[in-house]
Formats: C-alpha cells, sequence, structure tokens
C-alpha cells in the first residue's frame, strides 16, 4: 500500500509537471474499485465540476475511537488521482487524526495550488470539506 511519505518521495524526483501529472493519474489507477451501486447521489461531492462518489464505512479501532474507512472515484483522470491521495491521507484513519490531518497543505506542499484549475481546487476542497466533515460527526457521535 502506497504512503503519503512514498507519494512524498516519488514527487520530488518528478521535475516536470506533466510527469507529476502522469504519476497522478496512475495513482488514481491503483484506487479500489467502487461498486456501481456505490456510484449514487448520497456519496456524490457536492462542488466539484468532475464527478466525484467518496463512499464511508464507519468501523471502531482497539480502543472504540471511531475510524472512516473510504472509497472514491472520479470521471475525470486526474481528479481520480487527486482522490487516491486524499484516501492516502484519510481513509482508514481515526475520526480525530482525519480532523488534525490538514491535506490541503500537503497539496500545497506538492505544488498543486499552483498547478490546478481553480475547478479542480475548489473540488479538492469540497472533497476534504466532506471528509472532515464526516469525521467532525464522528467524533460527536462518539459520545
Amino acid at each position: 500500500m502506497t504512503t503519503i511519505d512514498d507519494i512524498r518521495d516519488n514527487f520530488s524526483l518528478l521535475d516536470d509537471w506533466d510527469d507529476r501529472y502522469r504519476y497522478v493519474i496512475e495513482l488514481g489507477r491503483t484506487l479500489e474499485p467502487m461498486p456501481d451501486a456505490e456510484h449514487n447521489a448520497a456519496n456524490k461531492v457536492q462542488g466539484c465540476t468532475s464527478q466525484v462518489w467518496l463512499s464511508r464505512k464507519d468501523d471502531r479501532d482497539a480502543s472504540g475511537e471511531p475510524v472512516l474507512r473510504y472509497l472514491g472515484d472520479s470521471d475525470a483522470h486526474i481528479v481520480r488521482g487527486l482522490v487516491a491521495i486524499l484516501l492516502t491521507l484519510y481513509s482508514g484513519k481515526t475520526a480525530k487524526e482525519i480532523l488534525s490531518t490538514d491535506a490541503l497543505a500537503i497539496f500545497d506542499e506538492f505544488g498543486f495550488r499552483e498547478h490546478l484549475t481553480p475547478q479542480r481546487s475548489n473540488g479538492l476542497r469540497a472533497m476534504v470539506d466532506r471528509i472532515k466533515s464526516d469525521a467532525r460527526r464522528a467524533v460527536e457521535a462518539k459520545v
């Protein structure tokens, strides 16, 4: 399984943005397939120009903390790669870990702010907001 540190290391080896885009597309190809039934209105992320779906399965870790597991998909190759990076950061993590991880800062570190269209940047924010909102609800529901 690819980690965010693997992605960071691979990005550092690629100087050209065409190569980086190809790498992001390749990451998208590694996503676990999302069943057709999960491509529904409830899982669709609003605010994305491309179609993006995130389905969530809630779990608990050994200490009872909520853990969120995601499947993701998009009809756009680059966006599918962005989903893969987000799921590397967030899927399988506790809600508290998700809330303490700043995905947008990591995407900025990779240089995406300068290389994504405004529409894709807005879509990326919408995906992060959706996952963070899920995590906040999971923490609040724990009681």
